[in-house]
């Protein structure tokens, strides 16, 4: 497949371009700094502005799908920066006629019992809650649209470098424990999750789950 990943040098996006090589996909990895892009025959890099809705539109034109790793993690506003980036991609998608989304999400919106997500229990780490509300608002912008083909995968609370075991759980609104009690994922085996979601579409227009 032919795939635009914007954000691909971050932390999860580094891992989802080493995974969607490792399976022979042509990657365009849209970044800000793209000599930090390792190279590779499979991989062009290409500087993005994910603000500038229409540029970026021209940019993901022609693409079996769009993956988007963006994160608000380098700016002061985490969660102002990350919103707004999050909108103008979503529009830029739409313009750009690609046919799916796939975002990464995050554990905060995730369900600790009926009604109650992880972010509002007391004890949610308070340095998180910024970035964890920026990826719930996303959840419900890509909930509201009519007719984009989304999907987002969120991980366990803890999402760490670790081993790619291709041994895990999926799930959907819930958020899960191992029988520690430990949430947690490495962040080879979501790469492998998402991609796999990539390659063999089961949740379309919904968000799903992994944990141990």
């Amino acid at each position: 497949m032919k795939i635009a990943l914007i954000g691909a040098t971050g932390f999860i996006g580094s891992a989802l371009l080493q995974e969607l090589v490792a399976r022979q996909h042509e990657v365009t990895a849209l970044v800000q700094h793209p000599e930090k892009v390792a190279a590779s025959p499979l991989v062009t890099a290409k500087a993005v502005d994910v603000f500038n809705t229409a540029a970026l539109a021209d940019q993901l034109v022609g693409f079996d799908a769009v993956i988007t790793a963006f994160s608000g993690h380098r700016d002061a506003d985490v969660l102002g920066y990350y919103v707004r980036g999050i909108q103008s991609i979503i529009a830029a998608t739409k313009l750009a006629k690609a046919p799916r989304l796939l975002v990464v999400g995050g554990a905060g919106s995730l369900e600790v019992a009926p009604g109650v997500q992880l972010i509002d229990t007391p004890n949610f780490p308070p340095q998180y809650k910024a970035s964890a509300e920026g990826a719930r608002t996303a959840l419900n912008l890509l909930r509201d649209e009519a007719s984009l083909n989304w999907t987002m995968l969120s991980p366990a609370a803890l999402i760490a470098p670790g081993e790619r075991t291709n041994v895990f759980r999926l799930g959907t609104d819930q958020f899960m424990t191992d029988a520690e009690g430990n949430s947690r994922i490495s962040v080879e085996d979501y790469a492998v999750a998402m991609i796999d979601e990539l390659e063999n579409a089961k949740h379309e227009r919904r968000r799903f789950s992994i944990a141990y």
